[in-house]
């Protein structure tokens, strides 16, 4: 009986031993290098940042989901998966058209915002997920939350300083949403057309020196040579004035030292929420020293403005092609002379 008993035991021991080891054999699916999953038989592993969700399959395809970030509304857009969103924030900042009459017709309901979210209408609509930026100091409202049973998942794509790392969060919300197969399909088209217009980039012979952002009080917060802001400036053709620094994060830095960077700088991006030049001489009268500002070419980001609402900040998140296309057109006019911009506007 005690032989028995010794026999079933190590029986036992070898079958998990074995079930562990098979688990620990399926690979981490890296999507950038702070997104990552893993398979098991049940479902899957997601890492994001700091955090780890186990996520089974009896739990999924998500089907009510509430954002209380108005820059993941692209990845649903993109995956035509409006329906599934039954609460939004902020709605004033949305662009999608289809998410605004989802709202008039009372299927997505407005959930408050930032500086004050409606807890228990949220509750009340009992969401399956809710998809956020992790702040730190909404952790009371999170702990909240999950205690009344609510799932939330922190998908910081903002942190993501590869362009093409914003868009691969397309295969976490296609796994997530039961559109695997076509978020797989979506994700590709937009890796290659972003890595054929990169290509068609490096056939320009010339290379424009591009600055970028502009000044808020005292300081100007340049964008570090390792940012998402870097990446599409280098893919597209051109030399940034920050490129050999090596940080991910913007840097203050004061005007003289921008000007003096700034030199031999033939295109200015990223200017702000400006309706002509003259605008920015209100921001700080120094621009005009400036040989960029008078003499080369001055873009922001509000080509596809309505209202409160900008679709660089929603469908420019996941379409890193699109805005590659935009910085490629910029800097090197003779490709593409006769497409428009798209996200990108002429500042004069």
């Amino acid at each position: 009986m005690k032989n028995n008993f010794l026999l079933i035991f190590v029986l036992l021991i070898t079958l998990s031993c074995k079930k562990n080891d098979e688990l620990n054999l399926l690979k981490w699916e890296k999507i950038s290098e702070r997104v990552q999953y893993q398979p098991y038989p049940d479902g899957f592993k997601l890492k994001t940042g700091k955090f780890t969700y186990n996520i089974n399959s009896s739990d999924l395809p998500y089907k009510k989901v509430i954002l209380l970030n108005a820059s993941l509304v692209g990845y649903f857009t993109e995956l035509g998966e409006e329906n599934k969103i039954i609460g939004i924030s902020s709605p004033e900042y949305i662009y999608s058209e289809k998410i605004h009459q989802l709202i008039k017709e009372g299927k997505i309901q407005n959930i408050g915002n930032e500086q004050k979210y409606d807890i228990e209408k949220i509750i009340a609509l009992q969401p399956d997920v809710i998809f956020t930026n992790y702040i730190a100091s909404f952790d009371n409202t999170y702990d909240l939350l999950r205690k009344n049973g609510i799932e939330i998942i922190f998908l910081d794509e903002y942190l993501e300083q590869n362009p093409l790392s914003k868009s691969k969060y397309l295969i976490v919300f296609g796994k997530l949403l039961g559109v695997q197969k076509e978020s797989g399909a979506k994700f590709k088209e937009i890796e290659n057309s972003y890595n054929s217009l990169k290509l068609i980039a490096t056939k320009s012979t010339s290379q424009p020196t591009v600055l970028a952002n502009e000044i808020y009080g005292n300081q100007w917060f340049l964008a570090g040579g390792k940012s998402n802001l870097a990446q599409f400036i280098s893919d597209a053709n051109a030399n940034y004035i920050n490129a050999e620094n090596a940080d991910s994060k913007s840097i203050p830095l004061s005007f003289e030292e921008v000007y003096t960077k700034s030199e031999n700088a033939e295109y200015w991006i990223n200017v702000g929420n400006h309706k002509s030049k003259k605008d920015l001489l209100q921001i700080s009268p120094n621009y005009v020293k400036m040989k960029v500002y008078n003499s080369g070419k001055l873009y922001n980001v509000s080509g596809r403005e309505k209202g409160s609402a900008n679709d660089y900040f929603e469908t420019g998140v996941v379409r890193a092609d699109l805005v590659l296309k935009d910085y490629i057109k910029i800097f090197h006019p003779e490709i593409f002379p006769q497409d428009s911009l798209y996200f990108m506007k002429e500042l004069k």
